[in-house]
């Protein structure tokens, strides 16, 4: 096993901080760490040290992966949830940030504004990681990326098709990744759902570095032409208010996931999502809106994200692996 803590002290707050290289170190401490797990073999590489868990906003992957993956690395959790923690409320980011540090020996947030997190590492003496925020997701890019080298060998050169609202923490983190490593990164959506230009602009300069392309398409059959990855995301996200979903499924319907776009693209394409996903009216909030607007599915319908093709619940595994990545790369 290679050095393990190579970004000792380091906070892991977006993609836009780390190299080529040192992602794909990431990957692939996350592949080993995965044999390790398939092998029942131990690998506490950081026993003895205390982790806290700030959720503002719950979540079923991100908690249990950050959980698992530090018992398995032999750590003992504390999970804060939005009624367990006085942060931004009784007590400042920044005071906050300095006791718990004081306690513990990283610090996870997954909340609201980049900014939260990026304060909250200004003032910790140890390391803190995004587990989710507003404008990035860098975990489950890792997650993403290793199903993706697992599934075709390779990530550069590879065609990577983004349906739907590119606009936030999956479009934004998804078309960094790709930046940084050498892939081809399309956002397919009308217009007004691109991503920010400024970032747009990073990543192409960051992609003549790397040989990667950046690609804005509003027409899915251009976009979807010659795509080794479909992956798409819920249309609404946590905490947005119940009148944008009719403006969201009247505007972005035409790029929903379905068998046809998946034609469209190479026959040996996978299907990618992070989850929780509208895929059928199995869940409280499906039925509602099945009954409101009259549809069984949002982004992916059912036969999509239940076909071959599907990598989906690979891809949830791999958020464990590669969260226990980061956390020993950083401790």
């Amino acid at each position: 096993m290679k050095k393990v803590n190579f970004l000792k002290g380091k906070d892991f707050l977006k993609l836009l901080d780390f190299t080529p290289e040192q992602i794909e170190k990431l990957i692939d401490l996350a592949a080993d760490f995965k044999k390790m797990k398939k092998e029942g073999k131990a690998h506490k590489y950081c026993e003895g040290k205390n982790i806290a868990l700030i959720f503002e906003k719950t979540s079923t992957r991100t908690r249990c992966s950050f959980e698992v993956a530090a018992y398995d690395l032999g750590m003992n959790v504390t999970y804060l949830d939005p009624t367990g923690s006085q942060i931004g409320k009784k007590e400042s980011i920044a005071d906050t940030a300095r006791v718990l540090a004081s306690i513990y020996d990283g610090i996870e947030y997954r909340g609201y504004g980049q900014e939260l997190v990026e304060e909250l590492a200004k003032y910790s003496k140890v390391p803190v990681w995004n587990g989710l925020t507003n404008e990035f997701h860098p975990t489950q890019i890792l997650a993403d990326f290793l199903t993706i080298k697992e599934h075709l060998g390779t990530l550069r050169g590879v065609k990577f098709v983004y349906m739907g609202d590119a606009r936030y923490n999956m479009g934004n983190s998804l078309m960094v990744g790709c930046a940084k490593m050498g892939m081809n990164f399309v956002a397919c959506a009308p217009k007004k759902y691109f991503p920010d230009a400024a970032l747009v602009a990073e990543c192409k300069k960051i992609a003549e570095e790397t040989g990667a392309t950046i690609t804005l398409e509003e027409c899915p059959e251009k976009a979807l032409s010659g795509a080794d990855v479909i992956y798409t995301d819920v249309w609404v996200s946590m905490g947005e208010p119940a009148e944008v979903w009719e403006e969201r499924i009247r505007e972005l319907s035409p790029y929903r996931v379905d068998t046809e776009k998946m034609k469209m693209a190479k026959d040996s394409a996978v299907f990618m999502h992070c989850l929780p996903s509208f895929h059928d009216l199995k869940t409280q909030v499906g039925r509602e809106i099945g009954e409101k607007f009259g549809i069984t599915a949002m982004e992916v319908t059912d036969e999509v994200f239940e076909s071959d093709a599907s990598i989906v619940f690979e891809e949830a595994e791999n958020r464990m692996h590669t969260i226990k990545a980061v956390m020993a790369a950083t401790l």
